[in-house]
């Protein structure tokens, strides 16, 4: 063949922003969630959950349900026999309450039903005898009591070492929920031998496949998890919730069985944010320079364990910000309450202790008669660097000065207070007059550690087949609605050449872990596995065939077309797999000293609020950011992370709590839980810095969980600065602006 290539520059590949895969479907409602999944003869689970936070379980007397017509199987503790629980670090939860109730809405007991309505039904008929005893819902008091699941201390540097200026402050974070648009939803198959399929809202299949066959005493080839369609999980999908239910009801009833949670139940299905009550002391000098960061910091993680240790570890590990300091003083606690289980989101551990560091850096910056940006650029923490609570060298990448010059470089908004109303803190309601309005603007830098860290081994696996119709990408890693599937086809065109890639999602059975959709990390370490395989296969393959360059039409030398990809697959589809992982890392010791940290990103955010300081209500009217990422894989795809992190954070700086009394949610409703909408979004601009990191594909860094860290602390700095005093909370109440 004679046939010239004019360009084997790859289109679509990273640095473009090619249209999601699945973006046409989900626009226009076409594409599978996991809710809309159907098997025919299914039935609907169902559960039945408790009343209280806590209680003694009396008795359950399940014969209202048994009775029932449509009823297929009411199950129970009993059920279950001597099986462990379950849990992402350990099994401390059990499948159903055996003995005690330890949160409002732990789950009493399971039922199966030709119908939806009916399994319902049948549930709520369950008789259900429970004494209630009072539960322990004070963090403080769980910490005095040491009802405690971790504790975390860091020393480091001269502990007598103090400065002239000194700011302390008592801070709280409330409760925030990830709130993804799709509820927990499954569907479990019974391969009528013994063993069974699931497809279930999840942010780590193969560690869901460890949890189940251990709960359900089951031989690791009786279960196959396969990823599935997930409408958002931001940490939620993290730990387990209908999964050991849905494979238990399967395997009981030798049927289908699905189960999708209602909005209000979906609030008490998942973990939340952990809420935090944290006191610090900074200590500097007259000029500006952090000596010494006291700290103590309390994580209410609810009832179960969960992430609790690593989220606490990170709070403290970060709780000294971005930045450089001679001596410091941490000590954490993740204490065991009744209240609402909390596990992973966004940002995980570093969102609290931002909030409290860049307040008291706010602070400090006023007392010292220093600007905001000045004072943080100042004690910078960078390249070549010691953290300044593990004492860790920071030998990638950390351009935390540059993000912050970016951000002072992005024009401050017009300081007019708009006359429509609609762009006022009341909106329509015409409560606010332009004239009743302060502006106020707000800073905050924050730290992320990017994959898993304090030793462990954080890898992930994933296949590349070349056919003849183009190239297939393998994986377990879980698309939650975040672009992964596009990152990954970019990384695999730019690593073989061929533009015409389909991401194939396998299950437990057909391909090793790639570790969870957490912690920033698909990108780099699953990205990382992708690009390493399709690197080694268009080696293989240009070996194979003595070519210089590999496309869609198939090997290339000198221009000259060898063999078509048919033609290279005539025997077979040509594959690769690669096992990806992260540089090592190292746990701490007892005072947190050592390297856990495999990758590091900073960002930084500049908040403009207006506020009505009578009504107290607010605007925020933009959030500029400027952040660090290795490089920009796809550009759109990444302003999109940054602008939906901030308005995470936006929502946990102004509206977005669970009200909890007694361990009882109050607000389990989006009537009622207030996340932001359009109507609430700001401006925001972005700059991006793009210095590589030291490890992982072409130096990329993820990107996901910045945004929403320190866009919080700038925003309630912003509305500190308009009412003119400081604020300790977070959300900010019309109360804590009015000064009631």
């Amino acid at each position: 063949m004679t046939s010239k290539l004019v360009t084997w520059e790859v289109r679509q590949g990273v640095g473009e922003s090619p249209v999601r895969p699945e973006g046409p479907d989900k626009a226009t409602g076409n594409f599978a969630f996991a809710s809309d999944l159907f098997a025919d003869h299914m039935l609907w689970g169902a559960t039945r959950r408790s009343p209280y936070a806590h209680a003694r379980l009396v008795s359950i007397d399940t014969t209202p349900a048994v009775v029932m017509p449509g009823v297929q199987a009411v199950l129970t503790y009993e059920d279950l026999g001597d099986r462990p629980g379950f849990g992402v670090m350990v099994p401390d939860q059990p499948v159903l309450v055996n003995e005690f109730v330890q949160f409002w809405g732990e789950p009493i007991a399971l039922v199966a039903a030709d119908d939806p309505q009916t399994a319902r039904r049948a549930a709520a008929a369950i008789i259900v005898e429970l004494e209630e005893l009072d539960p322990l819902v004070d963090p403080e008091e769980a910490d005095r009591l040491d009802s405690v699941f971790e504790r975390a201390r860091v020393r480091r540097g001269d502990q007598n070492r103090h400065g002239e200026v000194v700011v302390q402050g008592y801070y709280e974070l409330g409760q925030q929920d990830q709130a993804p648009l799709g509820t927990e939803a499954g569907l479990a198959v019974p391969d009528g031998a013994g063993g069974v399929d699931l497809w279930v809202t999840s942010q780590w299949v193969h560690e869901d496949h460890k949890q189940i066959v251990a709960s359900l005493g089951l031989s690791p080839e009786q279960v196959r998890c396969h990823p599935t369609g997930i409408g958002g999980a931001f940490g939620a999908r993290e730990d387990m919730s209908l999964h050991v239910h849905l494979c238990w009801l399967a395997l009981r009833t030798g049927r289908p069985v699905k189960m999708v949670t209602d909005r209000s139940e979906s609030f008490v299905a998942h973990v939340h944010r952990h809420p935090a009550r944290m006191w610090y002391r900074h200590e500097a000098s007259r000029n500006g320079e952090l000596v010494r960061v006291e700290a103590r910091i309390i994580l209410d993680g609810g009832a179960y364990m969960s992430t609790t240790p690593q989220v606490l570890r990170n709070s403290a590990l970060f709780g000294a910000g971005p930045y450089l300091v001679e001596s410091v003083a941490i000590d954490a606690a993740g204490v065991k309450t009744n209240n609402p289980p909390a596990g992973a989101m966004r940002g995980f551990g570093n969102v609290q202790a931002c909030f409290a560091v860049e307040m008291q850096m706010t602070r400090l910056a006023e007392e010292l008669g220093m600007g905001q940006l000045e004072l943080r650029r100042m004690n910078a923490l960078d390249h070549g660097d010691r953290m300044a609570t593990t004492g860790q060298l920071i030998e990638g990448s950390l351009p935390t000065r540059a993000v912050i010059d970016a951000l002072a470089e992005i024009p401050i908004p017009d300081t007019t207070v708009p006359e429509d109303l609609r762009s006022l803190p009341g909106g329509t309601g015409n409560t606010t007059g332009a004239a009743d309005v302060r502006r106020g603007v707000g800073y905050g830098v924050s730290i992320k550690n990017l994959g898993f860290s304090a030793g462990w081994d954080d890898y992930a696996e994933a296949r590349v087949v070349l056919t003849g119709s183009g190239l297939e990408v393998h994986t377990a890693a879980i698309e939650v609605g975040q672009g992964m599937v596009t990152v990954l086809q970019q990384l695999a065109r730019t690593a073989t050449g061929i533009e015409r890639v389909a991401v194939v999602f396998a299950d437990t059975s057909q391909i090793g872990d790639a570790g969870s959709t957490s912690a920033s990390r698909q990108t780099q370490i699953t990205g990382g596995a992708v690009y390493e395989a399709g690197r080694k296969l268009r080696a293989e393959v240009l070996e194979r065939f003595g070519g210089d360059e590999l496309t869609d039409a198939g090997v290339w030398r000198n221009g000259e077309l060898l063999a078509t990809l048919g033609e290279v697959c005539a025997g077979g589809p040509i594959q690769s797999t690669f096992e990806f992982h992260h540089p090592e890392t190292t746990p701490v010791d007892e005072n947190g000293q050592g390297s856990p940290f495999a990758d590091l990103a900073v960002a930084a955010h500049r908040a403009v609020v207006d506020v009505d300081p009578e009504l107290g209500l607010v605007r925020v009217v933009q959030v500029d950011t400027a952040q660090d990422v290795g490089k920009v894989v796809h550009p759109v795809a990444l302003r999109g992370q940054v602008e939906g992190g901030t308005l995470q954070g936006v929502g946990l700086a102004v509206m977005e709590e669970l009200v909890v009394e007694r361990g009882r949610i109050l607000n389990a409703s989006f009537t009622d839980y207030l996340l932001p909408t359009f109507s609430d979004a700001p401006d925001v601009e972005c700059r991006f810095i793009e210095e590589p990191s030291h490890w992982g594909p072409l130096g990329i860094k993820g990107a996901g969980e910045p945004p929403a860290i320190s866009s919080t602390p700038a925003v309630v700095a912003a509305i500190a600065d308009a009412i003119g005093r400081p604020l300790t909370r977070a959300p900010v109440r019309p109360q804590d602006i009015v000064g009631l």
